[in-house]
Formats: structure tokens, C-alpha cells, sequence
């Protein structure tokens, strides 16, 4: 296990010359079928502004279910969730305004899952406004390179923007190559907490991450072992892949 020094998380709130610290937890909850009280407190433990959420539920009531972790985490829905997204999901506080929502449906290869983009336009309290997609890629490595090309298309919404997700690819694979040529990885930028993501009890490669525009500061990204109220048993009951927190400083509005 990799773990950089656990500093202190500046809280969210306003930062310097009038930006906004925010932070945003990417997580893969594998359709909510593993502890789903020790997920809640995985999430609500690490006080996120925005999650991006993957593998959410989308065969059996997948409204509800979306609903019951929304409330569950003390979030509201913001976009993905349903047939377009294909099982991303972003919630957020009751701070985050939603300008506009350009979830996407991917083109899909025959026997392959259907894959999609959760994307929302929003602002928070005076930040500019600023893009955040959830993604969870294909397993297929010739898709999954398609689908990296398309992301960088859901960042033509906002000046800046924010990618985070399971993109079932390793640091070195061409498309996690190609998408940290043009935007920052954030655990590279800002190493905090733990590298690898998957899997809980044995994590040994990082698969999940975030990663933001230019514009974006990034202060910290990394998996929250040992932030105060996330337990090393909730992170192993939760589902099969470890979260990953970010603090970002977007710019003012």
C-alpha cells in the first residue's frame, strides 16, 4: 500500500483572491450491492461538495436506489443515474447550482456494456462555473481508448472542469497517457493519502482518479485512508475499489 503524508484537508469554503475550495470524492459502489451504511459513512466522512459516482445502480429501480444514496449521504442528484449516463452518477450538497446537465450515452461496441458520461455545468457559492463528469470506462482496451478521446469533449461546456472516475486502465495505458497530457492528474499534482484503488484489501494499482483543467488548483488527491471517520473496515465493506478525495481551488466567478 502507498500512502503519502495524511496533512491536514483545508476545509471547504472561500480561498485565496476570492476562489472556492471544494472538495469532490470519486467513487465506484459497485451497484450498491456490497455494506451500504459503511459507504455512507465513507462518503459522508470525507464532507465532499461533489461525488462522482460509479456503478450506480441502473437494472433494478435504479431511481430509488440512486435516491436512497442521495439521502443516505446527506447529497442531492445533480445528473447521470439513469439510461443516458449508463451508471455514473453525481450528487452534490444543497450549495452546488446545477446550470446545465450534458449527460452523454456512448457509442457502444456489440457485446459490450453500455457506457456513458454524468457531466453537469455548476457553480458554487460565487466560483466560476466549471464542468464535472463521472466515467467509468470500458474494459475493452480499443473502446476504452474511443471513450478517453470523447471526454475530453465534455470539458468544451465550461472554462474549467473536472474528470474523475474508474477508468479500468493503469497510469501507462494510452489513454490515462493522453488524457494526463492535457489536463493534471491530481494525485501526481497533489499526492495525499493513498495511491492505489483497487482492491480494498489488497490495493496494488490505481485505476480511479481525478483529473482537472489547467485552471483548476489542485491542493490534494488521494485515497482518505486515515482521515478522521473513515475506518479501514468501512473501507473494505463498502464495495471492490477505494475512494478517491480531491480538494480544488476553482477560480472566482
Amino acid at each position: 500500500m502507498s500512502v503519502a503524508e495524511l496533512l491536514p484537508l483545508p476545509p471547504s469554503g472561500p480561498g485565496p483572491d476570492g476562489a472556492r475550495r471544494v472538495r469532490l470524492l470519486s467513487y465506484n459502489v459497485r451497484s450498491l450491492r456490497d455494506d451500504r451504511r459503511a459507504l455512507a459513512r465513507v462518503v459522508k466522512a470525507c464532507e465532499p461538495d461533489l461525488v462522482c459516482i460509479q456503478e450506480s445502480p441502473r437494472y433494478w429501480y435504479p431511481g430509488g436506489q440512486a435516491a436512497w444514496l442521495a439521502h443516505a449521504t446527506g447529497t442531492v442528484i445533480l445528473s447521470g443515474g439513469g439510461r443516458i449516463a449508463a451508471g455514473p452518477l453525481l450528487l452534490g450538497g444543497l450549495g452546488v447550482d446545477v446550470l446545465s446537465v450534458h449527460d452523454r450515452l456512448l457509442p457502444k461496441t456489440r457485446g459490450l456494456h453500455a457506457r456513458g458520461f454524468a457531466t453537469a455545468r455548476v457553480r458554487i457559492a460565487g466560483s466560476a462555473p466549471f464542468s464535472v463528469t463521472s466515467c467509468h470506462l470500458s474494459l475493452d482496451a480499443a473502446e476504452r481508448y474511443t471513450q478517453f478521446s470523447l471526454l475530453l469533449g465534455q470539458l468544451d461546456v465550461a472554462e474549467h472542469g473536472v474528470i474523475a472516475g474508474d477508468f479500468n486502465e493503469h497510469p501507462d495505458g494510452p489513454g490515462w497517457r493522453m488524457l494526463a497530457g492535457r489536463l493534471q492528474d491530481g494525485h501526481l499534482t497533489a499526492p495525499w493519502g493513498g495511491t492505489y484503488t483497487s482492491r480494498p484489501g489488497d490495493p496494488h494499482q490505481r485505476i480511479d482518479a481525478v483529473f482537472a483543467t489547467p485552471g483548476v488548483k489542485v491542493l490534494a488527491c488521494g485515497v482518505p485512508w486515515g482521515l478522521p471517520g473513515v475506518t479501514e473496515a468501512d473501507l473494505r465493506a463498502a464495495t471492490d475499489h477505494l475512494p478517491v478525495l480531491a480538494v480544488l481551488e476553482i477560480p472566482p466567478g
